[in-house]
């Protein structure tokens, strides 16, 4: 029996929901192809019609989860940068409610591990939709001192994903939420934001100068102020000159 382009097409996307479900909740390896197929009310034969191997099939899942999560993680932040920005995505991402609904929410933290051992083609995928999402991002991130725009996204995104994993491992609710808090504090913090194409701020000698002092008090040997000797040095030559 032959079935229409749109039927076909229909059942594609059957299949691939049904084999995000199961990759949220047990994983990679948890999820055979019998059980996608049979949680898509399909039979097992017709699986082959549409993927070439369970590790294509991830991989077109992890491409499609990925391009809709990062409409949806984005979504709104457009005239956001810097701070803002983070503090918007981080809140997003790192909530309760992510952490708490795996099932429905990232699937993320139910794959790493996996896609950790996973073949170049699922990998490169991931990837893939790992650069797009970084893409987009960037360009709310002003350069601060240390870290390119670039980096900063990497790191959020490397941050969020790793502790959202550890939020939903633990068994203690207090110490998973105190995870998520902790990230986000994390995300916050550090050098201030400078405007795009600004050099980086460089501690100058003022503060070399302030330590110097500081370890002059400890020893109790005597520490001129900046200039002290050079003032000396020209009351000397000045007397010198008055014989």
């Amino acid at each position: 029996m032959r079935y229409t382009a749109e039927h076909k097409q229909a059942t594609h996307a059957r299949i691939l929901a049904a084999a995000e479900q199961l990759f949220r909740a047990e994983g990679f390896s948890g999820a055979s192809v019998e059980r996608v197929m049979r949680a898509a009310g399909l039979t097992v034969g017709g699986f082959y019609a549409h993927f070439a191997s369970k590790e294509s099939l991830l991989a077109e899942s992890l491409r499609a989860f990925m391009a809709e999560r990062k409409v949806r993680w984005l979504a709104g932040l457009e005239d956001l940068r810097g701070p803002a920005f983070l503090d918007h995505f981080a809140r997003r991402y790192l909530s309760l409610y992510n952490r708490d609904t795996g099932q429905t929410s990232c699937m993320m933290p139910s794959l790493l591990s996996d896609l950790t051992r996973a073949p170049p083609e699922v990998q490169a995928s991931f990837s893939e939709g790992l650069e797009d999402l970084v893409d987009a991002g960037k360009g709310q991130l002003p350069a601060r001192e240390g870290a390119t725009p670039r980096q900063q996204m990497l790191a959020t995104v490397a941050l969020c994903f790793g502790a959202m994993t550890l939020a939903r491992a633990t068994g203690s609710q207090a110490v998973s939420a105190e995870i998520l808090d902790a990230a986000r504090a994390l995300l916050l913090a550090g050098a201030p934001v400078t405007q795009a194409g600004e050099a980086p701020v460089r501690r100058s000698g003022p503060a070399r100068n302030t330590g110097e002092r500081l370890q002059g008090k400890r020893t109790g040997a005597p520490v001129s102020e900046p200039g002290a000797a050079s003032s000396r040095r020209a009351r000397s030559v000045r007397k010198k000159q008055a014989r």
